[in-house]
């Protein structure tokens, strides 16, 4: 990709996650009208308002482009899917309708098949995660670089927990197995916060099953330029279209899997 063609890019998706944000930002708070896409899956009028937002932004300047986001804006663009952005207008819906002040907005861009550029925009601390693929990851334009715990015990990782009621045993099996096996866990409720966390070096790592390609996106690539390292369960390449990511600084990357393995034995 060109220079000037990545800039463009960039520009799109940064203004896209913005613009969201300060829209969910100025709503925060306040009372929600909220639906439920299941059980415990909620969606809220924030985040098909947003969502329209970032596509309109993305189809004034790329109309040709394929976007694939949660709420359920899908445009092929001409059959173009050689191009797609990978939008969650708003990523922690559950803890926006609360009041729960921990939430993104993510958008990244695809391109034959490989995530080149992921933005994560968190309103409420004004955080800019940027990731752009051979060119690093940034905090707020501040180059992003994972942390350097050596061992899983001494390692704070992160972690969510599946909308489908059933698949709670397996989840809990695997949170009961690392509380022991780490220092710390933690459960925010928004899975690029929780990417980009590893990736500043907030958290050492991440685990989660059952998550979406739009989900995973932006953080992912963020992790890989902040220096970490992203993979399954197997400790395979990532497919972001499986369900299933390990995030980690790479130091514990290997502890974590063996820990998660054995977890579910």
């Amino acid at each position: 990709m060109h220079i000037a063609e990545q800039d463009r890019y960039r520009e799109v998706a940064v203004s896209a996650a913005l613009a969201a944000g300060q829209l969910l930002r100025r709503h925060f708070g306040r009372p929600q009208q909220i639906e439920h896409k299941g059980e415990i899956d909620l969606v809220t009028a924030l985040d098909r308002e947003a969502e329209a937002l970032i596509a309109a932004r993305i189809r004034a300047v790329f109309p040709e482009h394929a976007i694939l986001a949660e709420e359920g804006t899908a445009s092929e663009g001409g059959g173009n899917a050689a191009h797609r952005w990978l939008v969650d207008p708003l990523d922690g819906t559950t803890n926006y309708a609360h009041g729960y002040p921990v939430f993104a907005v993510s958008v990244a861009y695809e391109r034959a098949g490989r995530v080149v550029l992921g933005v994560v925009y968190d309103p409420l601390r004004e955080e800019l995660f940027l990731g752009e693929a051979g060119r690093g990851a940034t905090l707020n334009g501040a180059p992003l670089r994972v942390s350097a715990t050596r061992r899983l015990g001494d390692s704070l990782l992160a972690t969510g927990f599946p909308y489908d009621r059933t698949q709670f045993p397996a989840a809990l099996r695997l949170w009961n197995a690392l509380a022991y096996r780490a220092q710390a866990l933690r459960r925010g409720g928004s899975a690029a916060l929780d990417l980009c966390y590893v990736a500043a070096g907030r958290c050492d790592g991440y685990w989660e099953r059952h998550v979406r390609p739009w989900d995973l996106a932006a953080g992912a690539l963020i992790v890989a330029e902040a220096g970490g390292r992203v993979t399954d369960f197997r400790g395979e390449p990532l497919d972001l279209y499986a369900g299933e990511a390990v995030a980690s600084n790479g130091w514990i990357h290997a502890e974590l899997l063996t820990a998660l393995a054995e977890a579910e034995r």
